[in-house]
């Protein structure tokens, strides 16, 4: 009996740990689903939670449930778990991105500093927990958030450092440079 007190006391100071990464976590899509059985249907409910800490790494978790906050829990946790690092050039991306994921498209144009983030929906929640703060988007093709959603998350993994870039292509870095860099220092 003591030894099951003990495991759920460190659960608890685990879940109240202070060094625990703070992540940024927003639902952004909750919708009723229907499973047709012999007796009718059965209702649950699906929900598409995005997860980042803002410097950089972003997941996507689906969660589907019969009550909305184990939904949430559920995509919340697999968020986390499919967590990855994107690259980013300061507050925005390092170039130009089109991606498809199903029959959603998503533009991605990097944006000089003050423009802001101009993406609506999952696209903005997306960009914002991955940490982008100027970036100009475009959905173009299906409006399905889940979609969309998951075009704009292949695009920002699919994203290539510039620095990296010129190593790769034998060029100087300062060819590849984002437009706004290469001005403010030449």
């Amino acid at each position: 009996m003591k030894q099951k007190q003990q495991r759920g006391n460190d659960r608890d100071r685990a879940n109240q740990d202070p060094d625990r990464e703070e992540l940024d976590e927003r639902v952004v899509d909750i919708s009723r689903v229907a499973k047709v059985i012999k007796g009718g249907r059965r209702f649950a409910f699906r929900t598409v939670v995005v997860v980042g800490d803002n410097k950089g790494r972003v997941g996507v978790g689906v969660g589907k449930s019969r009550a909305v906050p184990d939904a949430i829990r559920k995509g919340t946790e697999r968020a986390r778990k499919n967590m990855k690092p994107v690259h980013l050039s300061g507050t925005t991306i390092p170039h130009e991105m089109v991606a498809e994921h199903g029959g959603a498209e998503v533009f991605l144009k990097p944006a000089s500093p003050g423009t802001g983030v101009i993406a609506a929906g999952g696209v903005r929640a997306v960009l914002e927990a991955a940490g982008v703060r100027d970036i100009l988007t475009k959905s173009l093709g299906s409006p399905n958030v889940l979609n969309v959603i998951q075009a704009t998350l292949k695009g920002l993994r699919d994203m290539k450092d510039y620095q990296q870039q010129a190593l790769d292509r034998g060029k100087s870095a300062d060819d590849l440079r984002p437009f706004w860099m290469r001005k403010s220092n030449g």
